[in-house]
């Protein structure tokens, strides 16, 4: 390349990367309105804020869509080295600025004005253990994402290009076929234990006072690494994490006074979400490459930080003892063995976040199959409670005592988030397989976890997957990671292994 044409190689790379800060900033502006009307916002402020988030939204949109952004992909295509890291910028960049275009701003405007009045509509609606009251609103995001469906385009199934905006190249058909090997090995698990009677959780009820229970958390996730200069941890309805660089990564959760894990885990388990973003280079802030890379790899680091960490023997030992000295009267005469026997139990419940890990998985299974039906328009959203219910009985023998049980339970559909729910599936499987990486590499990730040491893990979590951002495809990050794709075999192995000890059953 001529040093003429080179110069303005660089110089349009500039340009491109001044127009994606731009919309990267819009963005952040968006999470930080998202952010505070889950946490901060005045009841009253709903209707203020969905014209707010509209606003924002169609102007994102409108600098998203720019013909100079377009123009600028095209010249640089052919100028930039696909392997490099400006190679897989403009690659980044094409895929987003090519789904954008798909969308007319005035659907991405309307569709944040409704999600944005779903949302209080949804809370409400949950409060009260009422479906009526949040069913219309959902009848219209409904109706917007599958225009956005038909408006991506789509050749098997209309979920398929929603599941692509959160899981990149994946399809409902892979996804089925996968979640099909981990049933057929999961369900009987699932029924043996089951048939066990086991009431050790007792343990595990309070109450439990909230500034002891944040107290214990704080100083767990800061020891995993979790940079509290750069974060911050507040209350809501619904558990998230949510960043707005990385200088500034937010988690939220929900305590239960009389439930002891209900906050720990969550705590835990968004903390891996913020440990991620918090990881991510530095090179690519302000830039599309600044994030996940997909859903279901982010989701397996909340896993991986909550379960394989935190619900590990290894784990407690260095930790119960601080836990029995914030709540000594509540697990006094409670042992280490009883406590892990308590947190790792299996029993099916109607509530997706509080459930096990082996039974886990089946309250996916039933979301993605409604999912599937809500939006190719077998499922009527007025029959989902129905839906709901049926389904839960048959997966895991139980009914949710109402719709706040059940198909009010979870605050992804207010947002429009249809085809995010099986992502929660993907990371638990890649969980095991990146923790089981790792520990081949670094055998001493497990002899410093019971000393209450997780540099060494965090360390290789952040250089194998946190700094790159998206600057590859899932499939091949988690390839250069681990030696291989995607692959159920671990995990499976790894709930076959544990519960078959904890339950006694082959």
């Amino acid at each position: 390349m001529s040093a003429r044409r080179a110069t303005a190689s660089s110089e349009r790379l500039e340009e491109l990367r001044r127009r994606l800060g731009t919309i990267a900033d819009l963005q952040a502006v968006l999470s930080v309105l998202g952010w505070d009307q889950q946490t901060q916002m005045p009841e009253a402020a709903s209707d203020l804020r969905a014209e707010q988030v509209a606003t924002v939204s169609r102007i994102a949109h409108e600098h998203a869509t720019s013909e100079e952004i377009g123009a600028l992909l095209d010249a640089l295509e052919g100028e930039v080295d696909p392997g490099s890291l400006e190679g897989a910028l403009v690659r980044i960049a094409r895929r987003d600025y090519d789904r954008s275009v798909c969308l007319p701003a005035s659907l991405v405007e309307e569709t944040a004005r409704v999600t944005s009045l779903a949302e209080p509509a949804w809370v409400e609606a949950r409060e009260r253990a009422d479906w009526a009251i949040f069913a219309p609103h959902l009848e219209r995001i409904v109706e917007l994402r599958r225009r956005a469906a038909e408006a991506y385009g789509f050749e098997d199934h209309p979920l398929d290009p929603l599941i692509d905006l959160y899981e990149p190249g994946m399809t409902r058909e892979r996804l089925s076929e996968i979640f099909a090997v981990i049933a057929e090995r999961l369900v009987p698990m699932v029924r043996a234990v089951a048939e066990i009677e086991d009431d050790c959780d007792a343990a595990l009820r309070g109450p439990f006072d909230e500034a002891g229970q944040e107290a214990f958390a704080r100083e767990v996730v800061g020891r995993f690494g979790y940079d509290w200069t750069r974060g911050r941890l507040d209350r809501a309805v619904h558990p998230f994490c949510t960043s707005f660089g990385v200088d500034d990564v937010r988690i939220t959760t929900r305590f239960e006074p009389e439930y002891l894990p209900t906050a720990l885990f969550g705590i835990l388990h968004e903390a891996g979400h913020g440990l991620y973003e918090q990881g991510i280079d530095r090179e690519l802030v302000r830039l599309p490459l600044a994030d996940g890379v997909s859903l279901g790899v982010h989701e397996s680091q909340s896993r991986l930080w909550e379960n394989l960490v935190g619900r590990s023997w290894r784990f407690w030992q260095a930790f119960y003892p601080r836990l029995c000295e914030i709540f000594p009267a509540q697990l006094r005469g409670v042992d280490l063995e009883t406590f892990y026997r308590a947190i790792n139990r299996s029993a099916p419940t109607p509530i997706r976040v509080e459930a096990d890990e082996l039974t886990y998985n089946l309250h996916v299974f039933l979301r993605f199959e409604i999912e599937a039906s809500v939006i190719d328009g077998s499922l009527p959203v007025a029959r989902i409670p129905e839906a709901w219910n049926a389904m839960m009985e048959d997966l895991l023998g139980v009914v949710p005592a109402d719709d706040a049980e059940g198909a009010l339970q979870d605050i992804h559909w207010s947002g429009g988030s249809f085809g995010y729910f099986p992502t929660y599936a993907v990371g638990n499987v890649l969980s095991v397989q990146l923790y089981e990486t790792a520990v081949a590499a670094h055998p001493e990730i497990e002899e410093e976890m019971e000393r209450g040491q997780f540099g060494t893990l965090h360390g290789w979590l952040r250089e194998a997957v946190y700094r790159h951002g998206r600057r590859w495809d899932p499939d091949e990050l988690i390839t250069r990671a681990t030696g291989r794709p995607l692959d159920p075999e671990p995990y499976l192995s790894y709930l076959e292994t544990k519960y078959g000890e904890l339950y006694d059953f082959d």
